[in-house]
């Protein structure tokens, strides 16, 4: 696991940049709420919305992410002042979080915009039952979040703005899309909701203090997911990584009893380590983020080993509700959404083909390049989608067999793709007549394997179309696209039963 998280690759730095800025940012924000006399209260309340202004708006340009940070007080502002005034009224109070849980999963239909908008809103009602805000406290809870939204503001878009000098990130797939309760967000915003009801109501038996942990690990398990299997493997990790926060934590924290230095230095190195791993793995992400929380009881003078024990049992709480959830409120099945994304990931090979081929004719308006960002994205939500079936407790080895297998076949595809458009991008690289023919073979591929009619050509027993002629040393264009095409004409196998027909994604 150690090797996973400091091992894992991280071009052009960016994992490091984005935690390094992180801790930047969000130290300038306590820092300037110190200064301009708020309490530990408003300090840490500061600290919360500059993390999560810089954690959760990731908007594909550098002018939407200052757009959803402008917007980011809207939201929190109406539903802070909400918690604060329920806070004597138990009953409307939970009902009011629940709505806010059930708006926030639903507006990632809007994509990364409502994505964070979402995460903002549900954070500030988390963080107001934190706290214990009441009515009295507003004014300066105000002034402590929008100081720290503008000054980790400054530091992400005037002092270290790096993705001015990066090329725009390609938009962040979508969830499968549909309508009514066919449309993935809806039914998750259903299942959130009534997950985090069990979770309120059974995390207030567990204690009427901590009760809103239970919700927020709920909450937390829902987010970034898609499908049931998904879900479920996200909230193992969950409690696997809040155990080994929470070891740590007796360890480090509880001995500490809240001594400012050490705590506001390892509470950096805690931010450093969310934003470090959070591509990478959320079992570390989750010990950052407990650590992170009993440094935070610790300055408020409430750390002790039970409120540890507390915290694990409401996550287990949070965690249940969300098993719950995804089984048994109008589930969304690993297999369904992994035959989406893998489509989508096949139609993007296709279509970054095209646009190498259309370069190497000349057009100078094709963009592969473009493609192949996208790609890397779609991958990534193919690994997350298919994490159910190559886990360890995967208790199916056919199928967890299978589902590396198509791993494996789609980053070989996206290798070639990235030598395609790399020799694509040469300007002296000549076009020679048999790109064509394989590109339309790779067409014929994709086609065949999304359920279209495929083409002509050379076939295997699945109907996908097989490289017919060899590649050759003297182009290195046409090596990339045999190369393709093998890869192609291998997924045929796991993708589709023997008989040809649609085995829809990598099974479940």
């Amino acid at each position: 696991m150690l090797k996973r998280v400091f091992m894992a690759p991280d071009p052009g730095r960016a994992r490091l940049r984005f935690a390094t800025r992180a801790v930047l940012g969000i130290g300038a924000a306590v820092v300037v709420s110190g200064l301009a006399g708020h309490s530990l209260v408003g300090a840490v309340t500061g600290g919360l919305a500059a993390l999560l202004a810089l954690f959760t708006v990731t908007d594909a340009t550098v002018r939407a992410q200052a757009v959803t940070t402008a917007l980011l007080p809207l939201v929190g502002l109406p539903v802070l002042a909400a918690a604060a005034e329920l806070h004597d009224h138990p009953v409307a109070r939970d009902l009011t979080f629940l709505a806010v849980v059930g708006a926030g999963v639903y507006a990632r239909r809007w994509g990364p915009r409502g994505h964070s908008l979402g995460v903002f809103a549900f954070m500030t009602f988390f963080v107001a039952q934190f706290l214990h805000a009441t009515p009295g406290q507003l004014p300066e809870l105000y002034a402590a979040l929008l100081l720290s939204l503008l000054t980790a503001a400054v530091v992400r878009f005037g002092l270290w703005c790096y993705e001015r000098h990066t090329p725009p990130a390609p938009v962040q797939p979508a969830p499968p899309g549909g309508s009514g309760l066919a449309r993935v967000t809806t039914r998750q915003a259903i299942q959130a909701t009534a997950g985090a009801g069990f979770a309120l109501v059974v995390g207030q038996l567990v204690s009427g203090q901590r009760w809103y942990w239970a919700v927020g690990a709920t909450w937390w398990i829902f987010v970034n997911t898609t499908s049931r299997g998904e879900t479920l493997v996200r909230g193992f990790r969950r409690v696997l990584g809040t155990v080994i926060g929470i070891g740590l934590g007796l360890l480090v924290a509880v001995p500490l009893h809240g001594a400012v230095l050490p705590s506001a230095a390892l509470l950096a190195v805690c931010v450093f380590g969310i934003f470090y791993t959070a591509a990478v793995s959320y079992t570390w992400m989750m010990l950052c983020v407990t650590v992170l929380a009993e440094l935070l009881y610790g300055l408020l003078g409430v750390l002790d080993p039970a409120l540890l024990a507390l915290r694990l049992a409401e996550t287990g709480v949070g965690a249940l509700g969300a098993v719950l959830a995804v089984l048994l409120v109008l589930p969304v099945t690993t297999h369904a959404v992994t035959d989406a994304w893998i489509q989508r990931a096949l139609r993007c090979v296709q279509a970054a083909t095209a646009e190498a081929a259309a370069r190497l004719a000349g057009d100078e308006r094709a963009d592969p390049a473009s493609r192949v960002a996208e790609l890397e994205q779609l991958l990534g939500r193919v690994r997350l989608s298919v994490a159910p079936l190559v886990h360890p407790l995967n208790p199916v080895p056919a199928r967890k067999r299978r589902a590396r297998r198509v791993l494996a076949l789609l980053d070989d595809c996206a290798r070639e793709i990235r030598g395609l458009v790399a020799v694509a991008a040469d300007p002296v690289a000549s076009h020679d007549a048999r790109l064509a023919a394989a590109c339309w073979r790779v067409e014929a591929a994709v086609e065949a394997l999304t359920g279209g009619t495929g083409g002509e050509g050379g076939k295997d027993g699945t109907g996908v179309a097989t490289p017919t002629a060899q590649p050759t040393a003297s182009n290195p264009a046409l090596t990339h696209l045999h190369g393709l095409e093998r890869a192609l004409a291998e997924l045929a196998q796991p993708l589709r039963s023997p008989t040809g027909a649609r085995l829809v994604g990598v099974g479940e």
